[in-house]
């Protein structure tokens, strides 16, 4: 069994005007909310910018992004979009993404907060736990595959 190599990891569930973003603990075991990247939509520069920065203060070494896909499998424009979002990130950051199915996250992000009792509907808040329950997905997996 190979162990991963400790460090940060960096999760992003990528909107059109907002990206959340959450972030390992050093060892890949947990994820947790960082920050909701608001962005205008058209020019991804200044978003790409925050997250690398986020990137840096955090020390990561990988990034995991959502990418929507339709109820069957397949890619979405949306997806389209999130792997061009990538692209621009791992030319900025020098890693490249790893693109993490994110189907109905944003709707257990939802059911997440109301079961806890948060009955507000920010959309940043839920944007944030999208990209918790990405990464924390993500990291479930690598350790039950190691395993």
């Amino acid at each position: 069994m190979s162990a991963r190599p400790a460090g940060r990891i960096l999760g992003i569930d990528y909107g059109r005007s907002r990206i959340g973003v959450a972030v390992s603990d050093p060892l890949g075991i947990t994820a947790r909310g960082l920050e909701t990247v608001r962005w205008n939509g058209r020019d991804p520069a200044d978003a790409v910018a925050r997250i690398c920065e986020l990137a840096r203060e955090q020390q990561v070494i990988a990034v995991v992004i959502g990418l929507p896909r339709r109820t069957d499998g397949k890619a979405s424009e949306s997806a389209e979009a999130a792997r061009a979002f990538s692209e621009r990130l791992k030319e900025s950051l020098g890693l490249d993404p790893i693109l993490w199915d994110e189907r109905y996250t944003t709707v257990l992000a939802q059911r997440t907060l109301l079961e806890v009792g948060y009955r507000k509907n920010k959309r940043d808040v839920i944007d944030q736990v999208a990209a918790e329950i990405i990464l924390q997905e993500y990291l479930d997996k690598q350790r039950t595959a190691a395993d």
